[in-house]
């Protein structure tokens, strides 16, 4: 896959424009990620109905139209708080994506579990790795770099961030608890089968479908009960030779995905609070 071209989810459609004026540095970029963004959860605002719905944008193209919609002036102008769009890592994440793909640099999208938003626990998220000509560098654009921080989140060391194919391998080792993984402390969104469902989302998104967290389809479910253990294995496997440069792994996972990715739509169960349902992964007209 070729990370230096836009997918359906990254591609920001009509606002490309909006882009040519961005910096040219890869810390200015993510101060406007930043800048246009604020976690549903994690933004110290409150947010509800039509507002938290934000969340659910699947589609850059879309949330640069929230953006606009309230906004309307360049991306890097200052906007409060409250009048960024509301969405979570994997936002930060896909904006980051789409902007420096709109520069040709390859950047692609890394789902996981970060060690570094709560002490003893494991939250999941998703960070970006972007091709800097000799190697991969992963980045989490959410951070600001300023804070104080035990690594630097614009070259981040292994070990802070952990990919749910790592997680998984751990866990079916037995050398890592399950429980220790999840989106929050003691919440039963959590654990093997969590892990487990992370994994199909790692693999899409490597493939260049950069589902929402909460998109559920084929080998994903609530439990291990009568779930295919082997094959999560495999992919687990593959996706981490292929992250140690074996091409032939990179291809098998290529030739795999087909047989496993979502066939058109997503069982969607968004934090909003609405009734769980089927949606088509359908990208809305320019």
């Amino acid at each position: 896959m070729d990370y230096a071209v836009q997918t359906e989810y990254s591609d920001p459609g009509a606002y490309a424009g909006l882009y040519d004026a961005l910096p040219d540095d890869i810390p200015g970029v993510g101060a406007v990620v930043r800048n246009l963004l604020i976690h549903y959860r994690g933004g110290g605002i409150e947010f509800t109905g039509d507002r938290l719905a934000e969340i659910d944008h699947r589609w850059v193209s879309s949330m640069l139209a929230t953006d606009q919609r309230r906004n309307g002036t360049p991306l890097a102008e200052p906007r409060e708080p409250v009048d960024r769009i509301v969405g979570c890592c994997r936002d930060y994440t896909l904006m980051f994506a789409s902007m420096l793909r709109h520069k040709g640099i390859p950047v692609r999208s890394r789902i996981g579990f970060a060690a570094y938003f709560a002490s003893g626990f494991n939250h999941d998220h998703v960070v970006a790795e972007y091709w800097n000509g000799d190697r991969w560098v992963m980045i989490d654009a959410q951070l600001d770099p300023a804070d104080d921080h035990p690594f630097n989140p614009l070259d981040m060391p292994t070990g802070p961030f952990l990919s749910a194919a790592e997680v998984w391998l751990d866990v079916r080792a037995g050398t890592r608890d399950p429980d220790l993984f999840g989106i929050d402390p003691g919440s039963p969104i959590g654990g093997s089968w969590f892990i487990r469902n992370y994994v199909y989302l790692q693999l899409a998104h490597l493939h260049g479908d950069e589902l929402l967290l909460w998109d559920n389809w084929g080998e994903m479910s609530a439990s291990l009960d009568g779930a295919d253990l082997a094959l999560t294995d495999r992919i687990a496997r593959l996706m981490l030779a292929s992250d140690n440069g074996d091409d032939t792994a990179t291809k098998e996972l290529a030739d795999l995905y087909p047989t496993v990715k979502p066939a058109g739509r997503s069982y969607i169960t968004s934090p909003t609070g609405d009734p769980f349902r089927w949606v088509d992964l359908k990208r809305p007209a320019a």
